[in-house]
């Protein structure tokens, strides 16, 4: 049981996006700015009521969500060993009989990166050599990011000399709570200098920030600095991604690219874990940025025990039955 038209979902990890410049903090671009909770509420719930993807189609669409997966571990006991696991899980998210089945066996599809600690990119990337899947680090004392700045930097330095080609940093959360958006510039701005090649994701943890104006003006502020990528979370906060945050920081992504027409990149993480949820945020990414903004250079799931069941509901797809979880190999 082929279908040949999910032949398209496999990915490119070659960037064909050009980098975000940044510009010099432009208090005008966010200082007036307004978010009505309630609507921003509203229209996150209304998503999967509004819209759907059957069969074929959702099949496509959970085969487009491994692809934008940063396969992730970030647990205080990360061995080699572990990383090597899950490298070989991003090189091979799905079973080869349902690889086969979908019709992607020409072109199967890999995960959009493998995020680790610093001490486990060298692992990473031995483990990924050739597949042409980015390893990507987490750093500036993650996740709460309360260490000196130089030697947040030189976290950051460190990262990407051992192979890293995208660093998750994150911000300093006193400076959105007391709106010294010129300080949080400056930080985000050294951080991007840091990465020298390597893409930066700036990651805002939405769950501190208190109010959407502010995860707003915190987006606004990290893109003039110069992010390639905005990232609601860490993992780690009380409150992870939402859909209206995901909202709030998708309708900032727009504004900048009208303003400079520079596109960034945008990753919820943590709190996603069913296929469902991927499809929620596929929808999101697709009603108000459009396609070009559903491939791995500017979408990015921090969601590794959603692929499980992802691979389970494409067995369904294929058999008409759903699997135990135990049959998927987990990330």
């Amino acid at each position: 049981m082929k279908h040949e038209t999910l032949g398209a979902a496999a990915p490119a990890h070659l960037s064909n996006t050009p980098r975000n410049p940044g510009t010099a903090l432009q208090r005008d671009w966010f200082d007036a700015a307004a978010v009505n909770r309630s609507a921003a509420e509203r229209r996150a719930a209304t998503l999967l009521t509004r819209r759907s993807v059957k069969k074929d189609h959702q099949a496509a669409w959970l085969v487009k969500a491994i692809t934008c997966i940063d396969l992730t571990t970030l647990a205080g006991d990360d061995t080699e060993a572990r990383v090597r696991r899950l490298c070989a899980k991003a090189r091979r998210p799905l079973r080869e009989d349902l690889t086969e089945a979908l019709g992607l066996s020409g072109n199967p599809p890999t995960t959009g990166a493998v995020c680790v600690y610093p001490t486990m990119v060298p692992a990473a990337v031995r483990a990924l050599d050739g597949s042409g899947i980015p390893v990507a680090s987490v750093a500036t004392g993650f996740p709460a990011g309360l260490m000196p700045l130089r030697l947040r930097l030189e976290e950051i330095r460190w990262a990407v000399a051992e192979g890293a080609s995208e660093i998750d940093i994150v911000i300093t959360r006193e400076h959105v709570l007391k709106a010294d958006w010129q300080a949080l510039h400056d930080e985000v701005t050294q951080m991007r200098e840091a990465c020298g090649p390597a893409h930066l994701k700036a990651i805002l943890a939405t769950g501190d920030l208190k109010t959407l104006r502010n995860v707003y003006m915190a987006s606004m502020v990290a893109m003039q600095a110069g992010a390639d990528f905005i990232k609601t979370s860490t993992g780690k906060e009380e409150v992870n991604a939402t859909l209206p945050v995901s909202l709030v920081m998708i309708r900032a992504l727009r504004d900048y690219h009208e303003r400079t027409g520079h596109a960034v990149g945008f990753k919820p993480a943590g709190g996603m874990r069913t296929a469902k949820d991927a499809l929620s945020w596929l929808i999101l990414m697709k009603e108000e940025l459009g396609a070009r903004w559903l491939v791995s250079d500017l979408f990015r799931l921090g969601a590794s025990s959603m692929l499980a069941d992802i691979e389970r509901q494409l067995e369904h797809h294929v058999t008409g039955r759903y699997a135990a979880s135990s049959r998927h190999a987990l990330a």
